[in-house]
Parts: structure tokens; sequence; C-alpha cells
């Protein structure tokens, strides 16, 4: 089975309360789940690779051997596809188990504008609006 993932970390303030937010597609791109969660007081990144992390998990439990990630984070999926150095000590940690997790499986990392991942952005946002 494969799966598509939309998912976006977000921090108002950076740092400042954060959320994540991911919505979970079929290989014929049909809406399975939806899933969102504060996560406390992030960086931008932070949240970010969080909710990378969150949905390598969901992808694993659910059985999957492929799955597709898709990310307005530039940073976030270059870090990942070995073209930037991670610096951040806290991102380090953060990258390492990303990458373990990913070992798991079959997995296409893909950068995508922000518009295209608007919906994930709202589920991360929500996160943090109920939190308040």
């Amino acid at each position: 089975m494969k799966l598509k993932i939309f998912f976006d970390g977000s921090s108002h303030g950076n740092p400042g309360p954060s959320g994540i937010g991911l919505i979970i597609y079929d290989k014929d791109g049909r809406e399975i789940s939806r899933f969102s969660d504060y996560i406390g007081f992030k960086t931008n990144n932070e949240a970010e690779y969080l909710a990378l992390i969150k949905s390598l998990e969901i992808a694993i439990r659910l059985g999957v051997s492929e799955v597709e990630l898709y990310s307005d984070s530039e940073l976030l999926v270059k870090q990942m596809n070995g073209e930037y150095k991670v610096r951040d000590e806290k991102i380090v940690k953060l990258h390492s188990i990303a990458q373990e997790l990913m070992k798991k499986l079959k997995v296409r990392l893909i950068h995508i504008d922000r518009e295209e991942n608007r919906e994930a952005d709202r589920l991360a946002n929500k996160a943090i609006e109920e939190n308040r």
C-alpha cells in the first residue's frame, strides 16, 4: 500500500506556541485521515520536523511500504535530501530521528508551494488556536 501525506508545522513567534497538521491520502487521492496537534513552545523549523516525524510514524503504524511526503518547507526537504547541512543542535536530533524512520519505508519527500499545502497549514494553526 502507498500513501500520500501533506504535512506542515507552524509556530506563532518562532519560537512560540506551535502545532502540526497533516492530511493522509490513499494512492488514488482519497482522503483517509487528518491529524493536528499542539506541540508546545518550538521554532518553526522544529515544528516542521515534528510534523515530518509524525507523518512517518503514522505511515509505519498503518503498515504501508511506500509514502510520498509533501512539505512547503524547502529547508526541511533540502536538509532531508542531503542538499543542505543541518547545523542547529535541536534540528540535528530531529533530523536523525526522521532519517531512522525513513529507513523503514520507501519515501519520496517532495517540496511544494505553500498554496498547495494550505489545508495542512490550517490544521497546524488550528491546533495552536485551540490550545490558547
